[in-house]
């Protein structure tokens, strides 16, 4: 796919980022003004200063050409506007209708052209836009993130301009909204999905939660999720599983010591299981493996 391109109007604003200052997104934007690309179906606005008669407005064919007043046909198919600007100045030169033309060529419209979106959205697949787009329109256009959508957002640019935007795109509206890191035609928007954290045993909602506070969740955080321990929970046997690249690794984690402050809330990985056993006078200790096929048929809630 040919790369992506931008309008060359010089009052278009520069790419927005989640901060100020220089970012990624920031220079990756600049980069793509700057490499302005023509391919088909671009409008195209050609002006030779001080003749009139020989500007036009004229819109690339399927093969790359424009055709222009008493040079004809034009090969612009690749080049960026200030390439395109050199080679129409060339053609007058050579046809010995103008001596030394000052020639500018803008694209006022590029052809429409698909954005890929990937993953955790609600109607994944191709998004056409036929102008820079911001991210949250993309994804807007996409029907929105699903509730176990990861916010760090992978944005891979199209074309020969090759890079890649890593964005953090909050659930508050707030900060989504001024998150306008631009996507172009050809790019691919990859949504992954969020890690989950599972509460299971003997909690007033035991099931899976999303991780969605930037990734981060801790023990505490987890089991207010689930919405408490209930009464007849054995907090002193309480067993925190780790998947470590699909091998499980579990040890007791002293829950009263960290609700009193007395041992630190720790973090959670994705796929970690948080198990509150039963007091053991209700329910037979349960095994490892038992706990984690659990975590199979566990329902999932998307925290806020």
């Amino acid at each position: 796919m040919r790369m992506s391109r931008v309008c060359a109007f010089v009052f278009i604003g520069g790419l927005l980022s989640l901060s100020a200052g220089s970012s990624p997104a920031q220079t990756i934007g600049s980069v793509f003004r700057e490499s302005l690309l023509i391919g088909p179906g671009d409008l195209l606005r050609v002006t030779v200063l001080d003749e009139s008669d020989l500007s036009e407005r004229v819109r690339v064919n399927d093969s790359g050409k424009v055709s222009l007043p008493l040079i004809g046909s034009v090969d612009l198919l690749g080049l960026s506007t200030a390439e395109a600007s050199e080679v129409v100045a060339k053609k007058y030169i050579d046809a010995q209708l103008l001596k030394h033309p000052d020639v500018s060529v803008f694209i006022e419209e590029y052809a429409t052209q698909a954005v890929s979106v990937l993953g955790q959205v609600m109607k994944p697949g191709l998004v056409s836009i036929s102008t820079p787009r911001t991210l949250v329109d993309v994804l807007a256009m996409a029907g929105g993130l699903t509730d176990v959508a990861d916010r760090h957002i992978t944005v891979e640019r199209g074309g020969t301009q090759h890079g890649v935007t890593e964005v953090f795109l909050s659930n508050k509206a707030e900060d989504a909204l001024n998150a306008n890191v631009e996507v172009f035609p050809g790019d691919k928007v990859l949504v992954p999905k969020a890690g989950v954290v599972y509460v299971l045993g003997d909690v007033a909602r035991p099931g899976g939660y999303v991780m969605q506070n930037n990734s981060r969740l801790t023990v505490l955080e987890a089991i207010a999720m689930a919405a408490g321990v209930n009464k007849t929970a054995s907090e002193g046997h309480v067993r925190l599983i780790h998947n470590s690249n699909g091998q499980y690794r579990e040890r007791e984690l002293p829950l009263k010591e960290i609700e009193q402050g007395k041992a630190p809330d720790e973090l959670l990985q994705a796929d970690d299981v948080l198990y509150i056993p039963f007091s053991f006078g209700k329910n037979v200790i349960m095994a490892t493996n038992s706990i984690v096929a659990s975590t199979s048929s566990a329902l999932i809630y998307a925290g806020h």
